[in-house]
């Protein structure tokens, strides 16, 4: 498709799901690209909007905020804080952060449901879908649970199974269940509307694979395997209770379907902070409009979002869908669910200050066109041998010998040598290069790009070595640190759409304001003559204390998900009624507990068993402390044979539960029974 020139452009980052905190794998895929993108058009003193904010709808949110008996609006509450605060830490520059349940979003999303209904446009359906007697309500996917038909997994999910990862329906479940009541639920007719999809192919052919070759590699081959496979109507509603009413009189317990409903978020939120200016953003042909996802997100953001503007009538298309890959942690799949994963939240109390370290090395990783690997240790690496070894080690020396010399003041440049030229040369096509790697997406390559400058005056340095020649020929030495001057400069600039923690520090130490995006490549940025600031580290070294915590933390993580892993203990072999009789089960009353010597697991207690008192050896010293069990009723096992245990006679056994991690947790009457009770 032949480039058009556009007035403005409006960027947009896929909304995070509000049913958790962020992590690393959404920064490196969606927001730090985005960010820098946003960035680098306002240095350019283009006009730009960058559009975020959080998805709070969808079944996930409900199955959380029943398990913690909370609602779902206090669940979205939480997490949209905890997110948006996370992005603001880490300097992604949203020109506004909204949410799905804001007023401005029912209402738009209601009214571009409506005036497709109006148009005609939906295809109205009834099917037969599991319903929920005892609950009273219909029941999404994931609220249904039976056997997988494939590998007899009897907890699997009606949309998929966990155990062996196959894709289900819930008719194919065997023996469904309600998670909500636990009863067996029943087929009955519900209706829906569907976008016709395959009416819009013809379109998107054309759009996609015609008009856009130039998308990246991964978004148009997902595409073009959509299309190829032929698209099919999908339902715009569900029956649920959380979410977006459907705006159609007499209907009760049917919302708008997230996948909908969350795109139209950024329309909303561009409403919410453009108020009567938010049309040219959306419906001015001269606006360029930029979807920042992961790869997860493409069939919505390039197929099915377009089919509803496209429905519509009057809004832009995307001009591109810059979509990333998925970034790994330490060579396994990122889990929000097993908690493996890196939260933006927590690396911060870990490791203070360092946004833009992180932000470099995800950059420099960043999954662009295949899913790539975050480590610990290439972290380390990269922080330690070119952000402080190469960057931080020549603006240093820079201000340093330039303080030392020239009492902290930009020396007069003198007359260059060829090797000045060659090394001026070097950078002075800067601006042009950068400008074509970010214009298309290729924001790994253009942070490389920069450093490179870093690396040409590390070498000017090393090669000049002014140190030496301050003995002799200070006018050379001062024709040196004003070009090192320069370039250090010209870095304060290229690594702003980076950097920007650090780069106002270096503008602080360089003693300027922000330079424009155009004066990239320039040999005159600083005057001879100009005040510098006060020279400072720009970046520090990272310990291997520090990264070696980090990555038990991980292990740690790892090993208590394997834990929770195991399967449950087998049934036993069957026994006779008569059998189980013979134990004499009792309830009594701690007296006392303490640790038995020498011994690290043993607990001796004290036992009212109401017969007189007993003592009973437990090991489960690891779990509880003595005086946390004193006053406590426990069961116990009355008939044991006694037997010596470090000496001490222990007369029963008391019962316990043991997790899959292996804890134990001991069994206790729910309320207080007279000590001695049989336990039957």
């Amino acid at each position: 498709m032949e480039a058009k020139n556009f007035k403005r452009t409006l960027i947009t980052s896929a909304l995070p799901y509000a049913n958790g905190p962020v992590h690393i794998g959404h920064l490196a895929g969606v927001y730090v690209p985005a960010d820098i993108y946003a960035r680098y058009l306002r240095l350019k003193g283009e006009e730009v909007l960058f559009i975020g904010g959080s998805d709070e709808h969808g079944v996930p949110i409900t199955i959380r905020a029943r398990k913690e008996e909370v609602t779902p609006q206090d669940i979205v509450d939480r997490y949209h804080n905890i997110i948006k605060e996370s992005f603001e830490d880490f300097g992604i520059t949203f020109d506004i952060y909204s949410r799905t349940t804001s007023e401005t979003h029912r209402q738009t999303a209601s009214e571009f449901f409506r005036t497709l209904y109006e148009k005609g446009v939906f295809i109205e359906r009834t099917s037969e879908q599991y319903y929920d007697g005892e609950a009273k309500q219909f029941l999404a996917d994931r609220y249904i649970i039976g056997t997988c038909p494939h590998c007899g997994n009897e907890r699997a999910y009606g949309d998929q199974c966990e155990a062996c990862g196959t894709s289900l329906n819930p008719t194919d479940l065997k023996n469904p269940k309600s998670t909500i009541s636990g009863s067996r639920p029943v087929m009955r007719e519900t209706k829906h509307w569907y976008l016709p999809l395959d009416q819009y192919e013809p379109f998107l052919r054309k759009w996609i694979l015609e008009d856009h070759k130039e998308w990246k590699p991964n978004v148009y081959g997902q595409c073009k395997s959509w299309l190829d496979m032929g698209l099919q109507p999908r339902a715009v509603s569900r029956d649920l209770d959380w979410g977006i009413p459907v705006p159609v009189e007499g209907v009760e317990g049917k919302v708008l379907y997230v996948w909908f409903d969350a795109p139209i978020g950024y329309i909303s939120n561009t409403k919410e902070l453009c108020a009567g200016d938010w049309e040219k953003w959306w419906k001015d042909p001269e606006t360029k409009l930029v979807h920042f996802i992961g790869k997860d997100n493409i069939v919505f953001h390039c197929i099915v979002f377009p089919a509803m503007l496209k429905a519509e009538g009057s809004f832009i298309l995307p001009d591109n869908v810059p979509a990333n890959e998925f970034l790994n942690l330490e060579g396994d799949k990122i889990s929000t669910s097993e908690n493996r994963a890196v939260w933006l939240h927590e690396y911060l109390e870990d490791l203070p200050g360092k946004q833009d370290v992180l932000r470099y090395v995800l950059t420099a990783n960043a999954p662009e066109t295949k899913d790539n690997d975050f480590t610990w240790k290439d972290f380390q690496a990269r922080n330690n041998n070119e952000l402080v070894a190469i960057f931080g080690n020549f603006v240093n020396r820079t201000l340093r010998l330039t303080g030392n010399y020239f009492e902290n003041k930009v020396p007069v440049c003198g007359e260059l040598t060829d090797y000045d030229r060659e090394t001026l040369k070097e950078f002075a096509g800067v601006r042009i290069d950068l400008e074509k790697l970010l214009d298309t997406y290729h924001f790994r390559d253009a942070q490389r790009e920069a450093m490179n400058i870093a690396r040409t005056g590390n070498k000017y340095l090393a090669d000049t070595e002014p140190w030496k020649l301050a003995k002799t020929d200070m006018n050379r030495v001062a024709t040196i640190l004003n070009i090192s001057l320069q370039i250090t400069a010209n870095l304060s600039i290229a690594f702003r759409p980076f950097l920007p923690f650090s780069m106002e520090k270096l503008n602080k130490m360089l003693n300027i304001k922000s330079m424009e995006w155009d004066r990239l490549g320039s040999t005159e940025l600083l005057e001879a003559g100009h005040s510098l600031g006060t020279a400072e580290l720009l970046f520090e070294k990272i310990d291997d204390g520090i990264i070696e915590k980090q990555i038990q933390k991980l292990l740690a993580t790892k090993k208590r998900n394997k834990a929770a892993d195991k399967q449950t203990a087998p049934v036993r072999e069957t026994v006779d009624f008569a059998d189980f009789t013979k134990l004499d089960i009792r309830a009594g009353t701690v007296l006392e507990c303490i640790k038995v010597p020498k011994a690290d697991k043993l607990l001796q207690f004290r036992i009212d068993d109401g017969l007189g008192g007993r003592t009973i050896i437990s090991g489960i010293a690891n779990y509880y402390k003595p005086e946390d069990l004193v006053g406590k009723q426990v069961c116990f096992i009355a008939n044991l044979a006694p037997r010596k245990l470090k000496g001490i006679l222990s007369e029963g056994m008391i019962l316990s539960a043991e997790n899959a991690d292996g804890s134990l947790a001991v069994i206790m009457p729910e309320k207080n029974v007279i000590p001695g009770s049989e336990v039957k």
